[in-house]
C-alpha cells in the first residue's frame, strides 16, 4: 500500500544533485504542469507537489518520497 502524506509533511527524496529535502504542498489528483512538464496524475495516481526550502516545486509519487 502507498504512504499517505498530507500537506506541511517533511520529506526527502533523490534528485539530480543528491538528496532534496523539502515539504509537501498539496495532494495532486489531477493533471496539471510545472516547470513545462506535465504531471499525469489523476484519482487512482496521485503525485504529491513538494516544494525545496529555495521555494522550488516538483510533483513526485509517493514511493519516491521519504518522510522525515
Amino acid at each position: 500500500m502507498a504512504k499517505e502524506l498530507h500537506k506541511g509533511d517533511r520529506v526527502s527524496w533523490s534528485s539530480h544533485g543528491g538528496t532534496a529535502h523539502g515539504k509537501v504542498v498539496k495532494k495532486v489528483t489531477s493533471p496539471m504542469t510545472i516547470k513545462g512538464h506535465k504531471v499525469a496524475a489523476s484519482k487512482d495516481n496521485r503525485e504529491y507537489l513538494v516544494e525545496t526550502g529555495e521555494g522550488k516545486r516538483a510533483a513526485h509519487k509517493p514511493s519516491a518520497l521519504r518522510k522525515g
